[in-house]
């Protein structure tokens, strides 16, 4: 009996050890596709196989993603005339019960995308694309290498078909070069460090120049991040632009077009004289709301310990944001000059890898050529590892309820004076020059000042924050908005006999006056708030109906009275 007793003793405290232990994982499915794979895993946090998809139209080039109800974007390596490490040419969504619904190939002899994809709250996807120069071009951009270069671009891209998909929004590095050498030339400069939102164009020029292999998108800011292999940077680029405006130096949100609203790791690369903390990069995006030290940016240093052994780290940055741009010193690196925080994995890996934070301050960490996938928790201390057998570049943790339920479509801010008002949704969130408004959390908002306002919103299975585009609230907005507004009136009946009703569609609820004139120009009638007016009073003849709101904007309608 005391024998059982212990037994069941001992029993009862290794499942309630292994309890403990599993509790501290973030509860999830991690998903990874090894590179080449015509495979990709879903596993629990046992390791246990619950999902796979069995891919046709190439192997795995480098990252998988999953949308909110469980569509799978993957990049694939196809047959590229472009050849190199990372080269992919081609992205495909897959359902989750394993249908092909787009199949799309972005590749030729002068452009490929290679390496990351990021899923935008609108559907659409940015992707990474080499953009050939050839050796005179680079020559004529003040390049002092006569060598043909590969620079970079970034798409948007809209799915329309099943193969095919219409680029919504670009962005060239080529269009935000500086250079020091050749003063005869546009993009010359005496100073460098002076122009940290340029890249130098001799700073480390050779064919595959800086290599992005990881991009993520900041819908709270409209912000892009981007990781440079080669040149060991972060990049912080403004989305919020046009095309047009990415190809210039002005306009968007931060007001510097295309430039670099902000860049870290390398200052050597804008001769700023502080010592690099990168030392290769990967899986550069920010660390998004619910989840600890969110807003800040994070991502893999290859090489962040080279003594006495190699070990990769995840470094971790508090950025110097003022609103929607960086504080910098001129003639100095931007901040900070070394990390914020560092974890350091137990072992190395010498290209990609990946890094995602959970709502606990769990960590997962990807060592890619290793093919090793581990947890940690806040103490570093690992609590969940797998093996995948071959090279994984990145492997990303989704909740069942993400997985299970579609996002909410993405919501639109409208104005109805003097309120900004979210289409209908589960929970809100207001922000305002991307910042959060503490308190701000009803479907409509006051505004106080003069800026940009985002929502974020959630439905009733509360898995997915979707945010809206940034509404640009000015007074040129508040005229617009109220103008469109009064545009949809309607007088009915017209001719009338006497009674008119006023209708607006639904969207006017401020204050309004409404005038009626007869046709020598006379005010007859005025009243306020009123949808209904009576004319019986009047003769027959033709009047003029005049709706003004509080914005001083205000439509005429000609009404016809029939006795």
């Amino acid at each position: 009996m005391k024998l059982f007793t212990f037994k069941n003793a001992v029993y009862a405290f290794v499942l309630l050890f292994s309890f403990a232990l599993k509790a501290q994982q973030w509860n999830g499915l991690t998903l990874y596709s090894n590179s080449g794979s015509s495979i990709a895993y879903l596993i629990d946090t046992n390791s246990t196989v619950v999902k796979t998809w069995n891919f046709t139209g190439g192997g795995t080039g480098y990252s998988t993603h999953l949308a909110p109800g469980g569509d799978l974007y993957r990049s694939v390596t196809t047959s590229n005339v472009l050849t190199g490490g990372g080269m992919t040419g081609k992205i495909q969504k897959w359902s989750y019960s394993g249908t092909l619904l787009w199949d799309y190939t972005y590749s030729s002899s002068t452009y490929c995308m290679h390496h990351d994809h990021c899923v935008m709250p609108n559907g659409n996807v940015l992707i990474i694309s080499y953009d050939v120069k050839s050796a005179a071009t680079v020559t004529a951009a003040g390049g002092t290498n006569n060598i043909t270069v590969w620079a970079e671009k970034i798409l948007e891209l809209q799915p329309t078909g099943l193969n095919t998909a219409n680029v919504v929004w670009q962005w060239n590095v080529w269009d935000h070069l500086v250079q020091n050498v050749n003063s005869s030339l546009a993009n010359y400069q005496t100073s460098i460090v002076n122009n940290p939102q340029l890249l130098n164009i001799n700073y480390a020029l050779q064919k595959d120049w800086m290599h992005m292999n990881g991009i993520d998108y900041n819908p709270i800011l409209d912000q892009i991040v981007v990781s440079s292999h080669n040149l060991n940077e972060w990049y912080v680029i403004d989305h919020s632009t046009t095309t047009a405006q990415a190809a210039g130096h002005t306009g968007g949100n931060g007001g510097k077009g295309g430039d670099f609203l902000y860049r870290w790791g390398n200052p050597f690369a804008y001769q700023a004289g502080a010592s690099s903390v990168l030392n290769v990069t990967h899986d550069a995006h920010w660390i998004p709301e619910g989840i600890p030290n969110a807003g800040q940016l994070t991502g893999i240093n290859n090489k962040g310990i080279t003594s006495p052994t190699q070990q990769t780290t995840v470094d971790r940055i508090i950025t110097p944001r003022n609103n929607y741009n960086y504080t910098i010193t001129t003639g100095s690196p931007f901040t900070p000059l070394s990390y914020t925080s560092r974890h350091v994995s137990p072992s190395y890996t010498s290209n990609m890898g990946s890094s995602d934070q959970f709502p606990n301050g769990n960590q997962m960490i990807c060592l890619a050529t290793s093919g090793y996938i581990y947890e940690i928790d806040p103490s570093n201390t690992v609590i969940w590892s797998k093996s995948t057998g071959g090279t994984t570049p990145q492997a990303h943790r989704y909740t069942t309820c993400y997985i299970n339920n579609p996002a909410p479509a993405q919501p639109v801010i409208t104005y109805n004076n003097p309120d900004l008002v979210s289409s209908a949704a589960t929970t809100y969130q207001w922000y305002f020059n991307g910042n959060l408004i503490a308190g701000a959390t009803s479907q409509s908002y006051t505004p106080t000042q003069y800026g940009i306002y985002v929502v974020r919103t959630t439905d009733a299975n509360g898995c997915v924050n979707v945010y809206s585009q940034g509404l640009d609230y000015t007074p040129v907005t508040a005229i617009k908005y109220a103008s469109n507004k009064l545009n949809t009136l309607t007088v009915f009946p017209n001719p009338t006999t006497g009674k008119i009703e006023l209708d607006f569609n639904g969207y006017l609820t401020e204050d309004f006056t409404v005038s009626i004139f007869d046709n020598m120009g006379k005010l007859v009638l005025i009243s306020k708030n009123e949808t209904k007016i009576d004319l019986s009073n009047f003769n027959s003849g033709l009047y003029v109906l005049t709706v003004s709101s509080p914005n001083k904007i205000s439509i005429n309608k000609k009404i016809t009275l029939v006795k």
